[in-house]
């Protein structure tokens, strides 16, 4: 049998940040009204060097298994911090339909989930947007922002990385971390390892995206900054033991009921933003679902690329 295999330049290709965005939209909303289904994420640590992880999902008539590690370390070796394969199958027959490169399928998902929340949750009125970290998953990020129509600041610890990002989407350079965290629309996709936003940082009205404590023991946000805010995520579970949620959870500074699920928004079954003074706060652990639905997405267009074809 011989399957399509999508490299990352094929997913790209595929999937433009437009067409992303759409398609994860769909699955949050997929997932919340219980169309879709998916576990816990799986991990297999190997820390401090780094860690696996297996996602699996249904839905949309196919089942996926992501297959995808996390090695902080690997840019100083010349590799890829995330790297792995999704395997998308027939979900009546079982019969693998696509193999697709996991770094791709995961950057254009994190992309779209941060914006998606952004406009979902910020200020109808809301000017400015910035990205704070543009590794791959940040630039992604600020790829969507850009599809959507904005303008995007960006800030990286690497300058020439934030020169080379601003230059790609028609965006600018902050001047400093300081003044990126401070748009209205704020992405933060950085190793997690630091804590960006401390109490008092973020402005009546904000909102943030926290994309890069996707594990635990990492953390983007203080918990009192935490606190602050009305506090949205992908998923409880996922989110309450392994995102920013867990040490919040664990101090007993939120529990289930100060929490809203995104895809509970977006399908109307829970309310978004109050008003305009509000901060509002997304944590983000990543979700099968997610990347089963850029999956589904980048098979829809398999006819048109021409892909390498593996024998299983």
């Amino acid at each position: 049998m011989a399957v399509p295999f999508f490299a990352a330049r094929d997913v790209e290709a595929a999937v433009p940040p437009a067409a992303a965005y759409d398609a994860v939209r769909e699955a949050f909303v997929a997932y919340a009204r219980g169309e879709w289904t998916m576990q816990p994420k799986l991990y297999v640590t190997n820390y401090p060097a780094g860690d696996f992880r297996a996602m699996p999902a249904l839905g949309g008539g196919h089942a996926l298994l992501k297959w995808v590690t996390s090695f902080p370390g690997n840019p100083a070796r010349g590799l890829p911090t995330v790297s792995g394969i999704v395997v998308l199958s027939d979900a009546e027959t079982g019969v693998p339909l696509a193999l697709l490169d996991a770094g791709a399928v995961t950057a254009l998902r994190t992309g779209a989930a941060a914006v998606l929340a952004a406009e979902t949750l910020g200020r109808p009125a809301a000017e400015t947007a910035a990205v704070v970290g543009v590794g791959v998953n940040g630039l992604a990020a600020a790829r969507s922002f850009a599809a959507r129509g904005r303008r995007v600041t960006v800030w990286d610890v690497d300058e020439g990385r934030a020169r080379a990002a601003a230059a790609e989407i028609g965006g600018d350079v902050a001047p400093s971390r300081e003044d990126a965290l401070r748009a209205d629309l704020l992405v933060t996709v950085t190793p997690g390892r630091e804590v960006l936003l401390r109490e008092g940082t973020l402005r009546p009205g904000q909102h943030v995206s926290l994309m890069g404590a996707d594990g635990p023991g990492k953390a983007e946000i203080a918990v009192a900054e935490l606190a602050r805010g009305r506090v949205f995520c992908d998923d409880w579970e996922q989110a309450s033991h392994g995102g920013e949620l867990a040490a919040a959870v664990e101090a007993g500074a939120l529990d289930r009921g100060d929490v809203a699920v995104l895809g509970d928004v977006l399908a109307g079954t829970a309310a978004g933003r109050s008003d305009g003074d509000e901060i509002t706060i997304f944590d983000s652990t990543g979700l099968a679902i997610q990347d089963l639905a850029i999956a589904k997405a980048a098979l829809a267009r398999a006819d048109e690329l021409e892909l390498a074809r593996l024998d299983l």
